[in-house]
């Protein structure tokens, strides 16, 4: 699979530059970790529908023979502060996906890859919070041999470098900057990752974020093609997608989230676009 990092840094550096430009959650934890005995929970309901794929090239193109990919997912994200400077974090899906075409339909029903992590606080000062964050990704919950997989079967082990800074003493906003490298195990492709996220209150009752996500393959998997019929889930692939979040303060602990993300570019996987509405509280 073709690979141009130096390209994807430098369209991610001019997106990076807009969204600066056009806006800087509270209720979420980004670089921070958790206080001791303190947690943040996020129930999300998401819908993304694909009728378009990104080929080997990054160039857009309809699915074949008129197909489409729906995915109706269930979420829960949960953190926990152990000690202060330490949290666990663990987020499961509850899917319902739906392949179709000219030809066949496949539908598949059941609970997806479930991540078990911890994040550790570095430092924290007037440079702002570094910390860096493992995760385990286990694919137990499914059977990989469904014709419509709910996930490609394989244990994913990522390590993350995170930073977070708040501007809230010059204006209420803050930054948040992750990079990543993603192990897959067997035949999949290894994965560096980033996303930068901004984020702002909107008067007394609302708030807004955005987040650029991208995903760039290793180049070193086993297989380039998907075994298991899931375009969102194939060996080898890249993806950036931009996320846009509205929020309302229920009250100081708890928000209601309104989310729309769109994929951006990418190359051998789904081109779709999925919207969320989430409940975040904290305890």
């Amino acid at each position: 699979m073709k690979n141009n990092i130096a390209t994807h840094f430098l369209i991610t550096c001019n997106v990076v530059l807009i969204i600066i430009i056009a806006t800087a959650s509270t209720l979420s934890a980004g670089a921070w970790t958790m206080e001791k005995g303190k947690s943040y929970h996020r129930f999300a309901a998401n819908y993304f529908f694909a009728d378009n794929e990104f080929d080997q090239n990054g160039d857009s193109r309809n699915m074949p023979s008129n197909g489409e990919f729906k995915d109706f997912n269930l979420n829960y994200y949960m953190e926990y502060g152990i000690v202060d400077k330490l949290s666990i974090l663990t987020s499961f899906y509850y899917k319902e996906i739906t392949k179709e075409d000219n030809y066949f339909k496949y539908e598949t029903t059941g609970t997806g890859d479930f991540d078990l992590g911890l994040r550790y606080q570095l430092y924290a000062g007037n440079l702002g919070v570094f910390s860096i964050q493992g995760i385990l990704k286990i694919p137990e919950l499914y059977d990989e041999k469904d014709a419509l997989s709910l996930g490609n079967g394989q244990y994913d082990y990522e390590a993350r470098l995170m930073y977070g800074r708040s501007l809230w003493s010059i204006m209420p906003v803050y930054i948040n900057l992750e990079s990543a490298y993603r192990w897959r195990a067997e035949e999949p492709s290894d994965e560096f990752r980033y996303l930068v996220e901004i984020g702002s209150d909107i008067g007394k009752k609302l708030y807004t974020r955005i987040k650029l996500d991208g995903l760039i393959s290793a180049g070193n998997g086993k297989n380039h093609f998907d075994n298991y019929g899931n375009p969102t889930a194939t060996f080898e692939y890249d993806l950036t997608k931009i996320d846009l979040t509205l929020g309302c303060k229920v009250s100081d602990k708890m928000g209601l989230e309104f989310g729309y993300t769109a994929a951006l570019w990418g190359e051998s996987t789904a081109k779709g676009d999925t919207w969320t509405l989430a409940l975040s509280f904290q305890p």
